[in-house]
């Protein structure tokens, strides 16, 4: 990865002020007295759908930072939140694990995963019992931003933005990872206009649980895999092309799978795509306004309702929200409006399991803003003064 292309990946939201730093308690490596029980594990890449009581009482929050950037975390900051106001409170900052951008929760709820978003990059495990951490793991590659686990609970995917590839890890019965089975370069296409190489964006598992798609910024591509349950290793199943030099960044399944919506960072578009569960094989409809003008917005992370019904954009330059009907089954994206987010540079978003609130991570303001989603309309409600959190990159509600 060339310097450029690190200094791009880190520092395109770079602090703008470091008082955020003294937002959360002092570090403290062990769970406060009335630290929450083992929380369930929320939805996969769609926010959960309502069917059931929301949740009572304090709920756990972790939050991603960048722990080598001047006023950068100190590791995982932990916090609560109540799940009828959507009120934060910090509890402490969970240290030992280096620069952890992104967070993903095993399906058992019991193990928390970070990738070390480093030149060697790496994947640091977490018992949330007792805040222990398991270990890390080479991913073989440079930093990684991007993690989730199979639906199956024993592997562990990753997606090395620096030098554009993917790893695979098992996870034992302990919520351990093991040494990694596979690591997948994208070499080919070549990489597409302004790009000076590959750059693996994210990794999931669709919903069928069939393929691992893998979207890779620097090459204009999403690749699908298939994984071996056994060996965990990917075989190439499909590829898929966005238009030269969209820069795809994050994609996210309708509930019904076989809709996705892929948010596209250096064009500043969506797109609608098809997904084929029996070949893997993604289809990239035409690119869609973000509704935020013609500016430069780096469009970060798509979400869908767990009702299939709207779907909600984070726009960092743009700081704010785009909200689209979900038409069609699930076919057709409909812009409907844009609400700021009240932070600078929306990192990433993500709904709490019960999908009544949605969390936006703002990186640059170093705050997490959150919203009540109206399940009807699905109009975005503020619900009180953002949390200040250190460069605050990823927001996990659980």
């Amino acid at each position: 990865m060339s310097r450029a292309d690190w200094s791009r990946r880190r520092f395109v939201g770079a602090l703008t002020g470091t008082a955020a730093a003294a937002a959360l308690p002092a570090c403290d490596d062990n769970a406060p007295a009335n630290s929450p029980p083992p929380p369930k594990a929320p939805g996969a890449s769609t926010g959960p759908g309502r069917g059931s009581d929301p949740p009572s009482g304090p709920r756990p929050l972790y939050l991603g930072t960048y722990t080598s950037v001047d006023g950068g975390g100190k590791g995982i900051g932990t916090a609560t939140y109540d799940s009828a106001t959507g009120r934060i409170g910090g509890t402490g900052t969970l240290t030992g694990v280096g620069d952890p951008s992104y967070l993903a929760v095993h399906p058992d709820g019991r193990t928390l995963y970070a990738v070390n978003e480093r030149e060697d990059g790496a994947v640091t495990a977490v018992r949330l019992s007792d805040r222990t951490v398991l270990g890390s793991r080479s991913t073989g590659g440079a930093g990684p931003c991007h993690l989730s686990v199979h639906p199956k609970g024993r592997w562990l995917l990753s997606a090395n933005y620096g030098s554009g590839s993917v790893a695979v890890h098992p996870i034992d019965a302990s919520g351990a990872i093991g040494e990694r089975t596979e690591l997948v370069t994208h070499s080919d296409p070549p990489p597409g206009p302004g790009q000076q190489g590959p750059h693996a964006h994210q990794c999931l598992t669709s919903p069928d649980g069939g393929h691992v798609l893998a979207v890779d910024l620097g090459t204009d591509t999403v690749y699908s895999y298939r994984l071996d349950d056994r060996a965990g290793t990917l075989t190439e199943a499909a590829r898929a092309s966005t238009r030269p030099g969209a820069g795809p960044r994050h994609l996210t399944f309708h509930p019904g799978g076989r809709y996705a919506y892929l948010a596209n960072e250096v064009d500043n578009t969506v797109a609608v795509c098809a997904y084929d569960p029996a070949s893997g094989r993604l289809r990239i409809g035409e690119a869609q306004s973000t509704g935020t003008g013609s500016g430069t917005s780096y469009p970060a992370q798509i979400l869908v309702t767990g009702n299939g019904r709207y779907a909600y954009l984070a726009n960092r330059g743009h700081n704010s929200l785009t909200r689209y009907a979900v038409e069609a089954d699930g076919a057709r994206l409909r812009l409907l409006d844009t609400v700021p987010v009240g932070g600078d540079f929306p990192r990433q978003i993500a709904f709490s399991p019960d999908g009544a609130l949605l969390f936006a991570a703002n990186q640059r303001s170093g705050t997490v803003s959150v919203f009540r989603v109206d399940e009807d309309s699905g109009e975005l409600r503020s619900v009180g003064d953002p949390f200040a959190s250190p460069v605050a990159v990823c927001a996990l509600p659980l």
